[in-house]
């Protein structure tokens, strides 16, 4: 059989919510349309987000990472989030200026409960904004303004369930492929894998910022 089967595909709201039933209160209570300080001291502790936007090529979930707190509480209705040195396929970036939605959700090592931010984002490069986002001299390319819609907490289910913080489920590197041999064989050998890898370490010593 190809696909799943048809007659057990959920495709309207109403069949949803039997499977499902209501949502609990709390569900309800704990989304805000801004940062409150409870929400802001777990934004401040968060060294790793996940960006999510939405455009006309498609979808972008964009991991962000630099030293807890790197993004930052401008008030409680505005975030600024730094668009560091990457790739420069700027896929986020590319939606937000057509589609201007985005949605984070912060992690904290060793914290099963995350935080999630819904809003719309602006792209900015002004120097002085820009100046305040420096690490060893070197500035942010762009900084991202979130105007804050809905923030609310998500519980510590999902962590518990993968085990994300606990050093028993961490695998060794080399059980996986390397990014080396990924690329080789979806370049069809143009891309020389081992010295991909090879040169990887100091790459990324000496890119970071």
């Amino acid at each position: 059989m190809d696909g799943l089967s048809k007659p057990y595909q959920i495709s309207d709201i109403e069949a949803l919510e039997r499977i499902y039933g209501k949502p609990m209160a709390a569900s309800i209570r704990k989304e805000i349309n801004y940062i409150h300080p409870h929400y802001r001291a777990f934004i401040e502790a968060a060294p790793f987000a996940v960006l999510a936007t939405s455009g006309p090529d498609g979808l972008d979930a964009s991991p962000r990472g630099d030293p807890a707190g790197f993004v930052q509480v401008q008030d409680e209705k505005t975030l600024l989030l730094p668009d560091r040195r990457g790739n420069n396929r700027i896929d986020s970036l590319r939606n937000i200026i057509s589609d201007p939605r985005v949605a984070l959700i912060f992690l904290i090592p060793g914290i099963g409960e995350t935080v999630r931010v819904n809003g719309r984002a602006s792209i900015h490069n002004d120097p002085a904004l820009l100046e305040r986002f420096a690490i060893d001299g070197k500035l942010p390319h762009t900084v991202l303004q979130i105007d804050v819609e809905a923030v609310f907490f998500q519980c510590s289910r999902a962590i518990l369930r993968s085990g994300l913080w606990q050093a028993d489920q961490q695998l060794e590197r080399s059980a996986l492929p390397s990014l080396g041999a990924i690329l080789q064989d979806l370049s069809e050998s143009e891309i020389d894998g081992a010295k991909y890898d090879a040169d990887l370490p100091q790459r990324l010593k000496t890119s970071i910022y």
